[in-house]
C-alpha cells in the first residue's frame, strides 16, 4: 500500500520547483508568503545577499490571520514598509500555495497600497 504524501510536503515540492526560476535581487526583491491555519506571514527578501528587507505578519499586527481580512491587513502593512524603504517592485512568491483566498487577498492589498508585481 502506497502512503499518501502530506499536503505540506506537496506544497514544499511545488515551492522548490517554483524557486528554481524565481529569485529576488537588490533592485527587485522577492515577496514571500507563508500561511498556517491561524496566521499569515509575508517577507520581502533580497536573495543575492540573503537579507530580509521587510516583514509583516498577522501575529505582529495582532489580527486574525486565518481569514481574508487579516491577510489584507498584512498585505497593506508589507506594502507600507516597502514604501518606507523605497521598494516599488517585487517578485511575488506564493510559497507553493494556490493564488486564491488569503494569498490572493494579501497580494491584492499589497498592490492597492503601491507595490508592483
Amino acid at each position: 500500500m502506497v502512503k499518501k504524501e502530506s499536503s505540506n510536503v506537496a506544497r514544499q515540492r511545488r515551492h522548490a520547483r517554483v524557486r528554481k526560476t524565481l529569485s529576488g535581487t537588490s533592485e527587485i526583491p522577492r515577496l514571500n508568503v507563508f500561511r498556517s491555519n491561524k496566521e499569515i506571514y509575508a517577507q520581502v527578501i533580497d536573495d543575492e545577499k540573503g537579507n530580509t528587507l521587510a516583514s509583516s505578519s498577522s501575529k505582529v499586527l495582532k489580527v486574525n490571520g486565518g481569514n481574508i481580512e487579516g491577510a489584507k491587513e498584512v498585505g497593506k502593512d508589507i506594502a507600507l514598509k516597502c514604501k518606507e524603504k523605497k521598494i516599488k517592485k517585487v517578485v511575488f512568491d506564493r510559497g507553493g500555495y494556490l493564488y486564491h483566498g488569503r494569498v490572493a487577498a494579501l497580494a491584492d492589498a499589497a498592490r492597492e497600497n503601491g507595490l508592483e508585481f
